[in-house]
């Protein structure tokens, strides 16, 4: 939202006394500095000076601290304009998502859908609707939503039935005729939630990891329910037998059930889109279930569907003939039963795009063999499609390694199956959790300790043997400390950053406020500690001038590293305009990380040697400043920076796991799974990856090699037999 009249009138103020106090604190430098000009014993009106300095600072500082406050405001309203700017992200993400799962294709395959019948509590609504354009009878999915009462529905359907791609057209659908008071529809995947988490704080999370919102933001939002959670993956949450169905303590998939039952707006129930696979949750609806929620289900496409798919993505049209005229001929027949969901058509035109002959789909007669068929020829045809420089084989192998990982790694709060989410920082362990901790420590120490291998003249250590030997063990201590600390942390979850919003308005008032209150600060602490010593003096004693002027320089120095390191996070962690991809999390903690180093290191190394430069101001230069001295601020300066990159634990532990991958995975993981992700192999839920589809990922966690033409049983004699 735009700020208001008195809002603007409080940055102006604000600006005001900003740059006023940085006039004040030139003018107590200045006065620093041209001290020895006038020096003279220190008499009572120089005390009463220096304190009434110290009490004009400390004012003009807590007064910007005033203003800087937030102007108290309606958050209602304020909710209302922020909703805007998250539905433009939504919309922009979801729709990348969609093209992604429809695979660059443009046509669309007309689902329909059927309400369920529910034995109470169930909401009012249509009997049936349609994916796409609805009719005066039938309903489109926008209007069916519009329609139900209260605005719950569970969307259920057979394994590659669409229903992640129904939750995606209705949230489009919904931003498009969105009204102002309209709630922004969010997508989670459910697969991660740990179930001791509230909804609300989960979608808070959502908020602030996918879309870059400010933590206090995102929480208004929820709390005034201008968010609508679409819940992706309910039967994903907990162990299953073969057949699909849930395991009989599907612990996770009840709690959430009951957490959704206990989620209101107001005196309602609260709205809410939730996915799941039809056995899993009419095995579920014994034990919970749902309630004051319509539940609908994906009807199967009909062989003239499928028929129109086939024939419009063909691009040779004759060598689909014999497919197309068993569809049309036969629309009971095992072909177009095992063509019946939008999986295993977008599997079939695929996998033919190119080359083969369609017709070998007539000879598998059972969805199981048709997958067994179609999955290992999937990734060759795809890197075929989208030709990039990752090789089909390559492709293969990688994500085999990571589709093993998720088969023994679960992604939510407490144990269950097969995880689904890829999170890059939290992938280190696949590379073995303690090969990845002792790397860490390692290259940490090594670090610390390289100034011990270099000689005395550039290590700024002492040549003697007795003052070496301390200041080695004082290094060594420092750097098992670190050491210690490195190895027991727990990554972070990064935060998505952007280099682009230093240029931003906001970016540089962010970092000019920070700058301006650090040096403040420390001025104000230089003047507070110079006027004490000031006022201890004894009538007739001067103040000791080296001395002050170093602390005031050192003071003003530290603040400003502060100040400065603060306004440049604060910066890049601006709202952005569009949703976080999942590798830019990582990169931008990378760029948070290093670029909060330099500047530490520049300021810590340029501080220390301005500060010894005054200190000795009276002295002759060549016999203080000495080579020595150089090297240690630079050393001092590197081992701040050092410190401060070390903080970013989540970055820094992912280029650990990626070094020890080697071979195994990528250098560059996520470029990797974003260019899966445009070929149509993965997906992106939120700040992870996702396999497209869950057979995908079983069938590679399986075969971990990629087919050849021993094992390609189209490729074999007895198949031509």
């Amino acid at each position: 939202m735009r700020p208001g009249p008195w809002e603007r009138g409080s940055r102006r103020r604000w600006l005001r006394l900003a740059w006023g106090g940085a006039a004040v604190l030139t003018a107590t430098l200045m006065y620093v500095v041209l001290r020895p000009v006038w020096s003279r014993p220190s008499s009572l009106a120089d005390r009463i000076a220096a304190l009434s300095l110290v009490v004009a600072l400390v004012s003009l500082v807590v007064g910007l601290m005033g203003l800087r406050r937030p102007v108290e405001r309606d958050t209602a309203n304020q909710a209302l304009g922020w909703a805007a700017d998250l539905a433009n992200q939504v919309k922009q993400a979801e729709s990348r998502q969609r093209r992604q799962l429809l695979g660059g294709d443009t046509h669309r395959i007309n689902l329909t859908f059927t309400l369920r019948a529910a034995p109470a509590r169930a909401a009012d609504a249509p009997g049936e609707g349609r994916l796409f354009d609805g009719t005066p009878t039938v309903p489109d999915v926008a209007a069916y939503w519009r329609a139900t009462r209260p605005r719950r529905l569970v969307v259920t359907g057979a394994a590659g039935s669409g229903k992640t791609v129904l939750a995606l057209e209705l949230m489009l659908a919904l931003i498009k005729g969105r009204d102002a008071d309209d709630p922004v529809p969010v997508r989670l995947s459910l697969a991660s939630w740990d179930t001791r988490v509230p909804l609300s704080d989960l979608l808070v999370r959502q908020l602030v990891e996918a879309y870059g919102w400010p933590a206090h933001m995102a929480t208004e939002l929820v709390r005034h329910h201008r968010v609508l959670p679409v819940l992706d993956g309910l039967d994903e949450m907990d162990p299953t037998h073969p057949d699909g169905t849930p395991a009989p303590d599907a612990h996770r998939a009840i709690a959430v059930l009951r957490a959704l039952n206990a989620y209101q707006d107001g005196r309602e129930a609260g709205q809410l889109v939730l996915t799941c696979r039809t056995a899993h949750y009419d095995a579920l609806d014994a034990r919970a279930r749902l309630i004051d929620a319509a539940s609908v289900e994906i009807d199967a496409v009909p062989p003239a569907d499928a028929h129109t798919y086939l024939s419009q993505r063909a691009l040779d049209r004759d060598r689909w003939l014999p497919v197309l005229d068993a569809l049309r001929d036969d629309p009971t027949g095992p072909l177009a039963t095992t063509l019946s969901t939008p999986w295993r058509l977008c599997l079939a035109a695929t996998v033919y795009a190119r080359d083969d002959d369609p017709a070998d789909l007539l000879a598998h007669t059972t969805p199981h063999d048709l997958d067994k068929h179609l999955l290992p020829r999937f990734i060759p045809a795809t890197t075929t499609l989208h030709p990039g420089p990752y090789s089909a084989a390559d492709t293969h192998r990688w994500l085999a390694h990571l589709a093993r990982h998720l088969a023994t790694h679960p992604t939510g709060g407490t144990p269950a199956g097969p995880g689904t989410d890829l999170t890059l920082h939290q992938l280190w362990p696949m590379a073995g959790s303690n090969l990845v901790r002792r790397t860490d420590a390692v290259l940490t120490a090594l670090v610390m300790l390289s100034p011990i291998a270099l000689p005395p003249e550039l290590s700024g250590l002492n040549d003697r043997p007795a003052d070496r030997i301390v200041s080695v063990c004082v290094y060594a201590a420092a750097a098992a400390l670190t050491v210690l600390l490195t190895a027991r942390s727990r990554p972070d979850r990064p935060a998505g950053t952007d280099l682009a919003a230093l240029r931003t308005p906001a970016g540089r008032q962010h970092v000019r406020r920070a700058l301006l209150t650090g040096l403040m600060v420390g001025a104000v602490c230089a003047a507070v500690i110079s006027a004490l010593n000031s006022l201890t003096n004894g009538e007739g004693e001067g103040p000791d001038y080296p001395a002050w002027a170093a602390l005031t320089f050192f003071l003003a120095f530290a603040g400003a590293t502060v100040g400065l390191t603060r306004g440049i996070a604060a910066a890049l962690r601006v709202r952005p305009a569009a949703a976080i991809a999942p590798r830019h999390v990582i990169r931008g903690e990378l760029v948070l990380g290093t670029t909060l180093a330099l500047v530490a290191a520049l300021t810590v190394t340029t501080g220390f040697l301005l500060t010894f430069a005054v200190k000795n101001a009276n002295y002759p230069w060549s016999e203080n400043f000495e080579t020595d001295t150089a090297t240690l601020a630079l050393w001092l300066g590197s081992i701040a920076g050092f410190v401060v990159w070390l903080s970013r634990s989540g970055a820094r532990r992912y280029l650990v796991f990626i070094l020890c991958s080697r071979g195994r995975l990528p250098w560059r993981l996520g470029v990797f799974l974003d260019h899966c992700c445009d070929a149509g192999l993965m997906r992106m839920s939120g700040s992870s990856y996702q396999f497209r589809h869950r057979e995908l990922q079983h069938w590679l966690a399986a075969h971990p090699n990629p087919p050849t033409a021993s094992t390609d049983p189209i490729a074999t004699p007895a198949h031509h037999a």
